[in-house]
């Protein structure tokens, strides 16, 4: 029998609900969300937060797969989330974290990343309307996978600083596979939606790595680096 997969948010199985807490200072965006996943028969929601403390409580209370958390919230606006993130890296493992943000800010999206992108995701409140978007990106962090909006993506591409010392190594065809890492797309998914293999994403992958330095590392790893590195360069 495999040895159970102790990654943030990974679960070995979906053939039960994913258990999810909302944590947003909007009472209308608490209750349209949670209002929105109760048509889906993926998702349970087991509670709401409105700030920080609470959320950081109700954690512990209900014992959720998945928390979809403002990026902002109670007490100080500023990057609530993004601690919160951290902190349940270190004291709840297991819980995925989908932060959500009404503006593309690459600073935080970038510092989310720092501590690992496993079991963590982003995405922009104007696009959770889509109920298949949102509870893939659910799914996507409780498998211990990493899922970023891709407007985000799209937007970082069109700020990309021209001949960024980073990136100003790899090729075109290389940025472009780059972004599709940076967004959190898996191997089998960058080659499904490029139309090449599997080996062939791995071959460009290492070669990305390679040019970037990144090298010697464990594969999760330098994807983590290469994707900060590709936000870095991506800031105005």
């Amino acid at each position: 029998m495999p040895a159970p997969d102790d990654r943030p948010g990974a679960r070995e199985q979906e053939t039960t609900p994913l258990r999810v807490l909302i944590a947003d200072d909007s009472f209308l965006i608490r209750e349209g969300l949670s209002r929105l996943l109760e048509l889906s028969d993926a998702v349970e929601v087991v509670g709401t937060s409105a700030d920080e403390p609470s959320a950081t409580a109700a954690v512990a209370a209900t014992a959720p797969d998945v928390l979809i958390c403002d990026i902002r919230m109670p007490p100080s606006f500023t990057d609530e989330g993004v601690r919160l993130a951290d902190g349940l890296r270190r004291s709840h493992p297991g819980v995925g974290v989908v932060l959500l943000s009404q503006e593309r800010h690459v600073d935080l999206a970038a510092r989310l990343l720092e501590s690992g992108a496993a079991g963590r995701g982003y995405l922009l409140k104007d696009r959770v309307h889509d109920l298949d978007l949102l509870v893939s990106a659910v799914r996507t962090v409780a498998r211990g996978e990493c899922h970023i909006d891709s407007a985000l993506v799209e937007d970082l591409v069109r700020r990309r600083r021209a001949g960024a010392p980073a990136l100003v190594a790899l090729t075109p065809r290389q940025r472009q596979l780059l972004a599709d890492i940076a967004e959190g797309k898996s191997n089998a998914a960058i080659a499904r939606d490029r139309f090449l293999t599997v080996r062939a994403v791995e071959k460009h992958a290492s070669e990305i790595f390679s040019r970037l330095g990144l090298t010697g590392d464990a594969d999760i790893s330098r994807r983590v680096r290469a994707t900060l590195l590709y936000l870095d360069a991506a800031r105005p």
